[in-house]
């Protein structure tokens, strides 16, 4: 949920600021592009350059820099950052924010930011309980700013009790449940299928086809972005799952991921049926593999089920179910006829006869047709970027 998001981090003069580093790493691994605004103070406890080298960014501290002249714009900075955190948040910068107190850079980006602000005080037990403090954080609650309660524990002066800084994992957890909380696709199981299915002729052998699985794998990571819970169902690839939360689970053959669609499928509120599954497997499979002679070899073949038609005459009316159609002539008859004869709410055409569509390709050219027969066509994009067009056509459904 973090991947591409622009957080930028106040770090303010504590010693809790030896956690920044920490913090910083961690938001660089979850794949967030990361600035840093430092008080001076912050840089007697950590500098600049370690706080640099981790988010791979300059790091900001004063209006102007000495060595070039360069004026460091707080309003471009503020509009620049998706969260603005303050990570340590001191009981001075705090007093500053509540009553909008402007001497120094961070103070200036703060004043400047429009997105979601997120404070973790660090300070002494006496500083926090001070009625000043508590009425500032409150008169920054108010403001909408988002509070991250410290922690109680040994502190650096001796005593014990609230004021220790919330450790970085905490921060990047209170942060991931806000994000979640206003996601569009919050609390939906989705269920979505994706590569293709191998039907055994013998040990060695199968009947299979080009899919990738690379659609499939994109909508999959875009529909958890989206805040949803996603079961992928995913045939032989040789893809990986970024988003660790999503559910995957491997078949091989046209009766596995069956088997896999119907133990999920009452539970999803949402079904996207985009694995290119075999509609005819072996009718025998041979137990030792078949050796090569002179005479020609036949093998007979039987249907395999339907998955998608299956699944469209369990659907019940709260549910979404999507299928794709790739097709090579007669394209949109056909995915019409997929579409009213398997119950679906909206199927994703596409066509090999579009130059960079269709199986192994990085890109793909669809047009959604929904059940009132609407049609909306795109342009050949990068598949991640087709994802969110058929994610957001599912977010407007529901």
């Amino acid at each position: 949920m973090l991947k591409d998001k622009n957080i930028l981090l106040g770090v303010c003069g504590s010693i809790a600021s030896y956690k920044s580093a920490e913090l910083v790493r961690l938001f660089v691994k979850a794949g967030a592009n990361v600035k840093v605004v430092m008080t001076k103070d912050a840089t007697s406890f950590i500098t600049p350059l370690t706080l640099s080298t981790l988010s791979k960014n300059p790091v900001f501290v004063s209006y102007f820099e000495a060595s070039t002249g360069e004026w460091n714009n707080h309003v471009e900075l503020g509009l620049w950052a998706d969260y603005l955190i303050i990570a340590p948040a001191t009981a001075n910068t705090i007093a500053k924010m509540a009553n909008g107190i402007c001497d120094n850079l961070l103070s200036a980006v703060y004043l400047s930011a429009k997105c979601p602000v997120y404070s973790a005080p660090a300070m002494d037990l006496d500083m926090w309980k001070h009625p000043s403090t508590q009425n500032n954080i409150k008169t920054l609650t108010e403001f909408g700013n988002h509070l991250i309660k410290p922690n109680a524990g040994e502190l650096a002066s001796g005593l014990n009790g609230e004021g220790r800084m919330a450790e970085p994992q905490e921060i990047i957890d209170h942060l991931l449940i806000d994000i979640k909380k206003k996601l569009p696709l919050k609390n939906k199981k989705v269920l979505i299928t994706a590569g293709p299915t191998f039907e055994a002729i013998d040990p060695v052998r199968f009947i299979g086809n080009h899919s990738s699985g690379k659609m499939g794998y994109a909508i999959a990571e875009e529909l958890a972005k989206q805040g949803a819970e996603v079961t992928l169902i995913s045939g032989p690839t040789t893809l990986n799952i970024i988003d660790k939360n999503i559910q995957k689970i491997n078949v091989t053959s046209a009766k596995e991921m069956l088997d896999a669609c119907l133990k999920s499928f009452a539970f999803a509120d949402i079904c996207i049926m985009s694995a290119a599954v075999a509609d005819y497997t072996p009718a025998e499979v041979a137990h030792q593999k078949l050796k090569k002679n002179d005479a020609d070899l036949s093998i007979a073949l039987k249907k395999t089920e339907d998955i998608l038609m299956r699944l469209g005459a369990l659907k019940k009316p709260n549910q979404l179910l999507i299928g794709f159609a790739l097709e090579t002539n007669n394209e949109e008859e056909y995915a019409i006829q997929k579409l009213k004869k398997k119950n679906l709410d909206f199927v994703v055409l596409n066509s090999l006869n579009d130059v960079g569509a269709g199986f192994k390709n990085d890109t793909n050219k669809i047009t959604i047709i929904d059940k009132y027969l609407n049609k909306t066509a795109f342009e050949l994009k990068y598949k991640n970027e087709v994802a969110k067009d058929i994610c957001a056509k599912i977010i407007e459904l529901i």
